[in-house]
C-alpha cells in the first residue's frame, strides 16, 4: 500500500508534532526547514561556550507534550531531563517587595499574609474555582474549530460559564484579590499571549492556576533540548527532515495545495502540506496573492497583533546568586508600561522586564563559575514604527542600568564576556516574524476558536496549520496542541478512526 505524502513547512514545535504523529502512523513525512537547525523559536544557541534558549524559557503543561510522545509509544522522560522548580519565580514590586508563588503551603500563607492579610484565603478560592475552569476550558483547546457547529456540543457548552471572555483579565481576578498588585501576580501571565492584562480576556486566568497547580519545569540543557527530542523521535520513525532548505511557494491548485517549490527551483508534491511558519508572513511570503481570498496582505494588516520583545542574552564571567532562576522587575506604573507597549506603541522611561539565571538551576549552560544570562523586555511591535536602529544602543544601556541597580547585579557591565541583542526589527527581519509579534495573532474574542485561522486551513484543501497562529493559540504547549490537532484531522480525513480528547 502506497503511503500518503506530507510536506511540513519549518520544522518548529508545531510542525515537529504534526510530524512525529503522522510517521508514527506511516505516513511519507517530509519536513522542509530554511534553516540549519529545527525548533523555530525553541532553538538554542552558543555564544563561547555560553549556551541560551533563543525563545521559551518556561516549560509549563508537561502534559501535552507527553501525552504526543504517548502516541507515538515514547515516554518524553526518555529523551529530556526535566525539573520542577520551586519556588515557581520571583515578582519583583517597585517598592522592592519580593514574592515567590511556590507549592509549599505553608510559605505561601506566611508572604501573603504578611503582605496583604487576608489574601490567602482569596489565593485558596481562586486554586478551587480556577481548577474548575481548567477542567472545563483545556478539553475545549484540545478539539479543532472548523465550523459553527462546532460550537454545539457538549464539551462547549459546559465550557460557556467560565470563559469570562468579555471581561479583561485583570479585572477578573477581582473577585478573589482587591489589591491591585496582588492581581498583577496573577495576570502578569498575558504577556505569554502578547496581550495586556487590561485587555486580554478573562479565560486566560487559567494561566496562573497552571503555574501554581502543575508547576514550572526547567529542561536540563536549555528548552530546546524539547525540539531536538522531537526529531530524534520523527526520524526514528523514518520522518525525513531537510535542513537549509527553504521554501519558495505553496503550490496550489483549483483550490488544493498539491505541494511546494524549494527555493533552488525543485518541485515536491505531496497529498498534504503543513504550514508552520509565522502565519502572517507565511500568506505573504508563501502563497501567490491569486489564491488568496480571506488573507490578503490588506486583510492580514487589519487583524490584531501581539507585541514583541527586545532580548539580550549575556555570557558573565560570575554568578549572580542573589537573582532566582526566574525573576520578573515590575515597572512603577505596570499599566502605564504596558499601555505604552500595546497601545501607543512607544518606549517606557520606566519598563518591566524578566531576567532568567538557568546556571543556578543546569551547570551545562555556562563554563564553570560563569553564568547565561536571558533578558526579555517587552515592547511594541513594528506597526508602531519605533527605530531600533537608533534606539537599539540606548534601549540596552537602559535595560542594563536597571539590572544593576533594581536587579543588584553589581559590576554587570564588567562581567559580560558575550553578547547578543535582538530587537523587534530582527524578530521582523532575521526570523520572518509578521511586524515582529513574537506571540502572533492576538487571542482577542474575535481571534480565537473558530475566528482564528483553522487547523484544517480554509482557503485550501488539503492544507493545514500549526503554529501560534492557528488555534489553540501561542505558547508551547497550545503550539504542541495545535501539531497534535492538524496531524489527526489529516488522519480523519483518511478515514482513520480518530479520538476527540
Amino acid at each position: 500500500m502506497t503511503r500518503k505524502k506530507v510536506v511540513i513547512v519549518g520544522a518548529g514545535p508545531g510542525g515537529l508534532a504534526a510530524a512525529m504523529i503522522l510517521a508514527h502512523n506511516k505516513y511519507d513525512v517530509h519536513v522542509y526547514e530554511r534553516k540549519e537547525h529545527v525548533g523555530g523559536r525553541n532553538f538554542g544557541f552558543s555564544l563561547d561556550g555560553f549556551t541560551f534558549d533563543l525563545g521559551p524559557t518556561f516549560f509549563l503543561m508537561v502534559d501535552v507534550l507527553d501525552d504526543i510522545f504517548s502516541m507515538t509509544g515514547r515516554n518524553l522522560k526518555d529523551y529530556v531531563t526535566l525539573q520542577r522548580l520551586d519556588p515557581l519565580y520571583r515578582l519583583v514590586f517597585p517598592d522592592g517587595r519580593n514574592f515567590y508563588p511556590t507549592h509549599d503551603q505553608d510559605f505561601m500563607r506566611r508572604q501573603m499574609e504578611e503582605w496583604i492579610p487576608g489574601s490567602y484565603h482569596g489565593y485558596r478560592k481562586y486554586m478551587t474555582l480556577e481548577r474548575k475552569k481548567y477542567d472545563r476550558i483545556i478539553p475545549c483547546l484540545r478539539v479543532p474549530y472548523l465550523s459553527p457547529k462546532d460550537y454545539f456540543k457538549a464539551r462547549f457548552f459546559k465550557s460557556l460559564p467560565y470563559l469570562n471572555a468579555t471581561t479583561s483579565l485583570f479585572k477578573y481576578l477581582g473577585k478573589y484579590f482587591s489589591n491591585p498588585d496582588m492581581r498583577v501576580a496573577f495576570c502578569f501571565q498575558a504577556k505569554y499571549l502578547g496581550m495586556s492584562p487590561w485587555n486580554c480576556p478573562g479565560t486566560f486566568s487559567i494561566l496562573s492556576f497552571i503555574e501554581h497547580g502543575d508547576g514550572v519545569y526547567h529542561v536540563r540543557g536549555g528548552l530546546h533540548q524539547l525540539s531536538h527530542a522531537m526529531d530524534k523521535a520523527f526520524r526514528e520513525d523514518g520522518g525525513q527532515l531537510h535542513l537549509n532548505t527553504p521554501i519558495r511557494e505553496i503550490l496550489i491548485e483549483n483550490g488544493t495545495a498539491k505541494g511546494v517549490l524549494l527555493e533552488n527551483g525543485e518541485t515536491v508534491l505531496a497529498d498534504y502540506v503543513v504550514i508552520n511558519p509565522d502565519f502572517a508572513w507565511a500568506m505573504n511570503h508563501l502563497v501567490a496573492d491569486r489564491h488568496k481570498r480571506k488573507y490578503t496582505p490588506a486583510k492580514l494588516a487589519k487583524k490584531k497583533y501581539s507585541c514583541s520583545t527586545f532580548m539580550l542574552y549575556l555570557g558573565l564571567n560570575r554568578i549572580y546568586d542573589n537573582l532566582s532562576h526566574h525573576n520578573i522587575f515590575f515597572a512603577k506604573n505596570y499599566k502605564a508600561n504596558v499601555d505604552d507597549i500595546s497601545v501607543h506603541g512607544r518606549l517606557s522611561d520606566d519598563i518591566s522586564f524578566y531576567i532568567q539565571n538557568a546556571s543556578i538551576t543546569d551547570d551545562t549552560l555556562a563554563p564553570p563559575g560563569k553564568s547565561a544570562l536571558y533578558v526579555l523586555v517587552p515592547a511594541a511591535n513594528n506597526s508602531f514604527g519605533i527605530s531600533w536602529t537608533e534606539k537599539k544602543g540606548p534601549f540596552r544601556d537602559r535595560v542594563l542600568d536597571l539590572m544593576e541597580t533594581r536587579a543588584g547585579l553589581t559590576g554587570l557591565r564588567d562581567a559580560i564576556e558575550v553578547e547578543r541583542v535582538i530587537t523587534p526589527e530582527d524578530w521582523e527581519k532575521e526570523e520572518n516574524i509578521y511586524i515582529g509579534a513574537t506571540f502572533n495573532l492576538a487571542h482577542t474574542i474575535d481571534q480565537m476558536l473558530m475566528f482564528r485561522p483553522r487547523n484544517r486551513f480554509e482557503e485550501f484543501r488539503n492544507c493545514y496549520l500549526v503554529g501560534g497562529g492557528t488555534h489553540p493559540g501561542s505558547g508551547l504547549p497550545t503550539i504542541y496542541e495545535s501539531g497534535s490537532i492538524s496531524a489527526r484531522l489529516i488522519m480523519e480525513q483518511d478515514g482513520r478512526e480518530i479520538e476527540w480528547r
